[in-house]
């Protein structure tokens, strides 16, 4: 799997799993999907940063999501 797809899918999950997080807090439940979405967000940004050669910088995260959208739409 290319490295930036997995940054990708990573931060869109992890995202993602925020709502999912505070609605169950605040429906005092505890947030077990949740937290195996952010489970495996965490290990697909470790995973992608590990692999890549360079590494990612912060600023480097918009170009990576064009990249990926433009590479995988086209």
């Amino acid at each position: 799997m290319d490295t930036d797809l997995m940054m990708v899918i990573g931060l869109v999950v992890g995202v993602f799993s925020i709502p999912s997080i505070l609605g169950a807090l605040v429906d005092g439940r505890v947030p077990r999907a949740a937290s195996i979405a952010v489970m495996v967000s965490g290990g697909l940004i470790v995973l992608a940063i590990r692999e890549n050669p360079g590494g990612y910088a912060v600023g480097d995260i918009p170009n990576v999501f064009v990249n990926v959208i433009g590479k995988y739409i086209n």
